[in-house]
């Protein structure tokens, strides 16, 4: 079973850009088996062990900046002084540098110019998207719209991610147009939300057009991907990193 994913996008030659899937490492069930995250109680020489894997593999030309994700809005530099650093989103125009973030549910968005000059990966739970952390990053980038390529990883769709009225408020409060994201549940008060229409309605906001994935959902597809809704906090963590070769 093939461990990566390669985003279907038309970025570059020179953007390389992956996203990990569950299969391929060492870590025990309920972990099993390519779990990347050391915050899950994994055990840690599995996740060292994976971490090495996943280096080996996709023949990394250094090691990752990993970052410490808390559904904020803050995005910094991929540079090894950050390594470990809290934020939810990295982004560089330097050669070899590779941003990275850990998703199983939360929508991981990969972001590039049409130069191949410059990179991103932003982790974006509907906290983070809802308080803005795809604006944050571009802001950081501080790139024209039309010149950059956004691409959706694997995230929980639709169809299984219900949430309650703070959810929907918080988007519908901001953005009008958020209200097409959410469908009414069975449930009172409760709502079906699409991350990755409330993803494509901020990027195109933002005069970004070339929106590209989205069609994926972590919590139906057990064999490929980890999911924290369907398996609870004893799960894995799929990786999304993008770099310029």
């Amino acid at each position: 079973m093939n461990s990566f994913l390669r985003p279907n996008w038309p970025a570059p030659q020179n953007i390389k850009a992956y996203t990990t899937l569950r299969a391929g490492g060492v870590s025990l069930p309920p972990y099993d088996q390519f779990n990347l995250a050391t915050h899950v109680a994994d055990n840690h020489d599995h996740v060292k062990t994976n971490r090495m894997l996943l280096k080996q593999t996709l023949q990394l030309p250094a090691e990752p900046i990993w970052i410490k994700q808390t559904h904020s809005t803050l995005a910094i530099p991929a540079e090894l002084g950050n390594t470990e650093k809290e934020a939810d989103a990295s982004f560089t125009q330097q050669p070899k540098q590779i941003c990275i973030v850990l998703t199983a549910d939360c929508l991981p968005i990969l972001l590039c110019n049409r130069q191949g000059t410059h990179v991103a990966a932003v982790h974006a739970g509907w906290r983070g998207l809802a308080n803005g952390i795809i604006e944050a990053t571009l802001k950081m980038l501080n790139l024209p719209g039309e010149d950059i390529l956004a691409w959706l990883g694997p995230a929980i769709s639709a169809r299984h991610y219900e949430v309650g009225n703070e959810v929907r408020d918080a988007f519908i409060s901001q953005h009008p147009e958020a209200l097409a994201a959410f469908t009414a549940s069975s449930k009172n008060q409760h709502w079906f939300a699409d991350l990755y229409l409330l993803a494509q309605l901020r990027l195109k906001k933002q005069g970004i057009t070339s929106i590209h994935g989205g069609n994926y959902c972590t919590y139906s597809d057990k064999d490929n991907f980890f999911s924290y809704r369907r398996d609870g906090a004893q799960t894995g963590r799929m990786a999304s990193l993008i770099w310029v070769e």
